[in-house]
């Protein structure tokens, strides 16, 4: 049987790891590497990317955008960071979309979707694109998070032994409304600027639940969450990897876990609230549906691979 080559270019950091360890034991892949001495060496870097059938970029985004100015044009490249993801250029890698799926089929360049965009995009695009929610409506956006989602700096202070009191409790980031996801939750979304958004990081390992808070009487055509839940419900019938839950779907002690979905590479959609407000929320692991899972997702499509191949569902 022949295998497909392919080659992670970054394969010691979070994403690139679990990305390479995914695909380790497949039995119609050939995982391509180099030797420690070449991992920066930039012509044997472009050698590996014309070997391979497809190439994972686990880059930071200068470095990636280095990498794609010398790749031939024919590679299929999937770039994690986010240096191409509002490039025209590209398809941007959330298959669940409208027709977006075709489009990643097709395409030699996908840029993987932020974690925080995932949920946020999972929300409010259906509602935009369905014409139920104005694209110029002011949004906000809250995002939960577990420490691996900033890499091994960030779970090398979480874990240490010696680590300051601070870390116990949750903290807010990107104080200076300038997240660098931003740009792709405008843009995918079809809104006319991006959310007052808040992430927040707390200490526990994995695990996403990024809300937006919305009043009834922002949308338009409806008039219940139930029928927002059923827009949610129609707009993701056939998903393989998106549930959406019934309206008002609570668990036993009435809480919203952000960690329930670590280790799975789906995202659960809920929606809440009474005759006057909704929220809106998604539920997901930041280093399944948030990266390494929706890269390998992309990938699948790309080479004709079964989509949910090598995904824990």
């Amino acid at each position: 049987m022949s295998k497909y080559k392919i080659f992670v270019d970054g394969a010691v950091g979070t994403t690139g790891l679990r990305i390479f360890d995914r695909l380790a034991d497949a039995e119609d892949i050939e995982l391509l590497t180099l030797p420690e001495d070449q991992r920066k060496d930039l012509n044997a870097r472009v050698a590996k990317v014309a070997e391979a059938d497809l190439t994972f970029l686990c880059l930071p985004d200068e470095a990636s955008k280095e990498l794609v100015a010398h790749a031939p044009s024919h590679a299929k490249i999937c770039d994690t960071s986010t240096a191409h993801r509002v490039n025209p250029d590209w398809v941007y890698g959330f298959a669940e979309l409208s027709g977006q799926a075709k489009k990643i089929k097709n395409a030699h360049r996908v840029a993987v979707p932020g974690c925080h965009a995932t949920g946020y995009i999972a929300l409010v695009r259906p509602l935009v694109e369905k014409g139920l929610l104005p694209a110029d409506y002011p949004l906000s956006c809250h995002s939960l998070t577990g420490y691996s989602g900033g890499g091994k700096s960030m779970i090398a202070e979480y874990e240490d032994e010696q680590r300051a009191e601070k870390y116990a409790a949750p903290r807010v980031y990107g104080l200076a409304l300038k997240h660098k996801h931003l740009p792709e939750m405008q843009a995918l979304t079809g809104t006319q600027q991006p959310p007052i958004f808040t992430p927040v990081v707390a200490d526990y390992y994995s695990g996403m639940l990024v809300t937006v808070p919305l009043p009834m009487s922002a949308l338009q055509a409806v008039k219940s969450g139930e029928e927002i839940a059923n827009c949610f419900a129609k707009y993701y019938q056939g998903s393989k990897l998106i549930h959406v839950h019934p309206f008002a779907t609570l668990p036993e002690d009435g809480m919203l876990a952000a960690n329930q979905l670590t280790g799975k590479d789906n995202l659960e959609i809920f929606v809440y609230g009474n005759e006057t407000q909704v929220l809106l929320a998604a539920r997901f692991d930041n280093l399944g549906k948030g990266a390494s899972g929706a890269a390998v997702q992309c990938m699948n499509i790309m080479l004709g691979r079964e989509e949910t191949a090598g995904l824990a569902l």
